[in-house]
């Protein structure tokens, strides 16, 4: 006998990854507490028992949402760190690649973003989480030459994460600047600096 709540044809998990989905798109412009099971399965053409079979409840979707922002944020942040003995040019094109990969992501992710960066009780965590994966790089790569001794990468952690997400806030979810852009732009800035 097929599910009633599942469009016709679609599998287990189609159903599960569309609930997440049509999730993130309801959380994201409406907000946690405005957010209603009915209206995700709305949104799904799905019946609520069919919600049922895959999440607990509400909160228990919008965790999941939370661990899949933070865990794809946190891997883009560990495959960040430079390799030792590259050019500098080289170097310079690999942060520019790291960073414009992540900026990608919350581009075309702009619900899970809205979610990961703003709307969760936990995104303060997530933020510190990045600041000291980006932190463990930044140590890393000034012992193997690419930066000056002495700087302080707990500052520099810091700040490219406000960077990021106040630019993601501000330029990429308006789509006022494309990832490629506002990539070259933090990077030419902290690589530079402002003086001519």
């Amino acid at each position: 006998m097929a599910d009633r709540g599942r469009p016709k044809g679609a599998s287990g998990e189609e159903s599960r990854a569309l609930l997440l989905e049509k999730a993130a798109e309801e959380f994201a412009q409406s907000g946690y507490h405005e957010t209603k099971v009915s209206s995700i399965v709305k949104k799904a053409s799905l019946s609520q028992p069919s919600f049922y079979l895959y999440f607990k409840n509400k909160e228990a979707i919008f965790e999941e949402l939370e661990d899949i922002f933070r865990l794809r944020i946190v891997e883009f942040a560990k495959k960040s760190r430079l390799q030792p003995d590259l050019e500098f040019s080289t170097a310079k094109e690999r942060i520019t690649y790291g960073l414009k990969s992540l900026l990608e992501f919350l581009s075309k992710n702009p619900n899970l973003t809205r979610i990961g960066f703003y709307i969760s009780t936990r995104a303060d965590e997530v933020k510190i989480q990045l600041i000291s994966q980006i932190k463990e790089n930044l140590d890393f790569e000034v012992n193997a030459g690419y930066f000056r001794k002495g700087l302080d990468t707990q500052i520099v952690a810091e700040c490219l994460i406000g960077m990021i997400e106040r630019l993601t806030f501000s330029k990429l979810l308006t789509e006022q600047k494309e990832p490629k852009e506002i990539a070259d732009a933090i990077v030419d800035l902290l690589l530079y600096g402002m003086l001519e």
